[in-house]
C-alpha cells in the first residue's frame, strides 16, 4: 500500500475525487458550500486519519500545484472575452481594484506591526486578496512561505463569499457592478464563484478584478517591498 500511495497519480486521484465530491456537496447545500473549500478540507482529513501520508499525497500534489502558474496567465484570457465590460466599466475596475490592493496590503501590514508578527508571516499574510499562484510567488520572493500565502489566500477567499450577502444588506448594495469588482478585488476566484449566484454581470465584474488586483498588487510590491 505504501508503494501504491507514494504514486503519482495517486495523490491526482485523491484530489479529483475530493473536488467531486465538493461539488456533490454543493449542490445538496448551494448556499453554504463552496467545492474547493470542501475538497482541502477532505484533503486534509484524508492525511490526518488515514496512512496516507502528506509527502506520499505531494508527489501528485505537487503535479497540481504546478498547473496553478499557466492556470493564472490563461486569466488574461478573461480580460479580452470582457473587454467590452471592461472598456465600459474601467474607472471603476481600475478604481475598485487599486483601493482594495491599497486597502488590503495596508491592513495587514498594519495589524502585523501592533501584534509584533516576524517578517516571514508578514511576507506571507500581504498577498492575501490576490490569486494563489501570484500570492505564493510574492511571499517567496519577499522571505514568506507559500504554504502559508496560499492557506491565507482561501481563507481570505471563504470570508468573502460568507460575509458578501451580509454586507450587501448593511450597505444596501445594489449596482451589480460594484458588488463584482467588490468581492473579486477582495476574494479572488473563491469569491468570484459566490458573486456568480448574484448575477451575471456581477460574476463577470468580479472574475475580471482578479487578474487586474494581481497586476495592481504586483506593481505595489515591487516598489515598496
Amino acid at each position: 500500500m505504501a508503494s501504491i500511495f507514494s504514486l503519482p497519480i495517486f495523490g491526482i486521484l485523491v484530489t479529483i475525487t475530493c473536488y467531486v465530491a465538493g461539488h456533490l456537496v454543493k449542490k445538496l447545500i448551494p448556499s453554504l458550500t463552496i467545492p474547493a473549500i470542501v475538497a482541502n478540507t477532505l484533503i486534509v482529513l484524508i492525511i490526518i486519519y488515514t496512512p496516507l501520508t502528506l509527502e506520499q499525497y505531494m508527489a501528485g500534489g505537487n503535479i497540481i500545484i504546478m498547473f496553478i502558474g499557466p492556470v493564472t496567465v490563461i486569466l488574461s484570457l478573461k480580460i479580452y472575452l470582457q473587454r467590452a465590460q471592461l472598456k465600459a466599466n474601467i474607472i471603476p475596475v481600475l478604481g475598485g481594484c487599486l483601493a482594495g490592493s491599497i486597502t488590503s496590503l495596508l491592513s495587514i501590514w498594519i495589524f502585523s506591526k501592533l501584534f509584533n508578527l516576524d517578517s516571514v508571516i508578514t511576507m506571507s499574510l500581504l498577498p492575501k486578496s490576490v490569486t494563489s499562484a501570484i500570492a505564493m510567488e510574492l511571499a517567496a520572493r519577499s522571505g514568506g512561505t507559500e504554504g502559508l500565502a496560499f492557506s491565507m489566500v482561501m481563507m481570505t477567499g471563504l470570508a468573502s463569499v460568507s460575509f458578501a450577502p451580509v454586507f450587501v444588506k448593511i450597505f444596501k448594495l445594489k449596482d451589480p457592478v460594484a458588488l463584482g469588482i467588490a468581492m473579486g478585488s477582495s476574494g479572488h476566484g473563491l469569491a468570484t464563484s459566490g458573486a456568480i449566484q448574484f448575477g451575471e454581470t456581477e460574476g463577470a465584474m468580479s472574475g475580471l478584478s482578479i487578474p487586474i488586483m494581481g497586476l495592481i498588487t504586483s506593481i505595489i510590491w515591487i516598489i515598496v517591498f
